[in-house]
């Protein structure tokens, strides 16, 4: 007989009869397959059970995953509470901006701890990195800078949009001022060639799934990280390494618990 427990898990019954009474359940043995000696009035049932434990991981398990997320895409957990990839369209928009948003909060993770640090250490004269955004420069006035970076977060940004619009567009010769081989867009969201792909670790994109899998597992790991450096900037107003030292001069006092308490207060 087979019986479906819960939504992750598969049990396969299999019931013989045995002559010997009893007064209790007893469990023989635990693993794949599961013997189980069950009182029936006064014979004991041996039920004999196969668990078969759910293929896929899901970001909880026995969760079954929207249909529209079969696995196919690099960190697909069957994460989407509130069913925002329903649509095939906008699940394509949303791959992307989360591949996007991963990378800025990877590289402001590292930007933000190696500025830190050479701070902290004496290394470089470097403003803590929220208030860097108001330090002047002697070679250009922060609405230069400003006008410059949106230009080029502008230009880029378009470019991107267009590929990702019509896949391939932006590789033609002549679409980026002679560059094109430099870059050698793999598919949308993945450009390569020298420039952006030097060590050439997913020539062939078609099977650097478990490349992509690390690069959105990390890069979910620096949003999180980035939101906790919003909230420990926000709270004590001063950067991550000056919070680790704090918290290791006196680990048993200086934590979150007694951070957040102390700010409220």
């Amino acid at each position: 007989m087979e019986i479906a427990a819960g939504r992750g898990f598969q049990i396969l019954v299999n019931s013989g009869s045995s002559p010997f009474p009893g007064k209790s359940i007893n469990r023989a043995a635990f693993g794949k397959k599961t013997n189980w000696l069950v009182k029936n009035g006064s014979t004991l049932r041996c039920h004999q059970v196969v668990v078969k434990a759910q293929g896929r991981p899901t970001w909880l398990p026995g969760l079954d995953p929207p249909p529209y997320l079969d696995g196919t895409l690099a960190g697909d957990f069957g994460f989407d509470p509130l069913g925002l990839g329903e649509d095939p369209e906008s699940l394509k928009w949303y791959v992307q901006a989360e591949l996007v948003h991963a990378r800025f909060a990877m590289a402001g993770v590292a930007g933000i701890l190696v500025t830190d640090l050479l701070r902290v250490t004496g290394i470089s004269n470097l403003p803590v990195w929220f208030e860097a955004g108001a330090t002047k420069f002697d070679f250009a006035s922060t609405r230069t800078l400003l006008v410059v970076q949106l230009l080029l977060m502008g230009f880029v940004e378009t470019k991107r949009y267009m590929d990702f619009r019509n896949p391939g567009s932006q590789a033609k010769e002549g679409s980026f001022f002679g560059l094109e081989a430099a870059l050698e867009g793999l598919e949308p969201g993945y450009p390569g060639g020298p420039l952006l792909n030097p060590l050439g670790l997913a020539k062939d994109i078609k099977t650097a799934h478990e490349w992509k899998l690390k690069e959105i597992k990390n890069g979910r790991l620096a949003m999180v990280a980035m939101l906790g450096i919003f909230v420990q900037a926000n709270v004590t107003h001063v950067g991550p390494i000056d919070n680790l030292i704090q918290h290791l001069s006196n680990p048993w006092h200086t934590t979150i618990i007694q951070t957040l308490a102390g700010s409220g207060s």
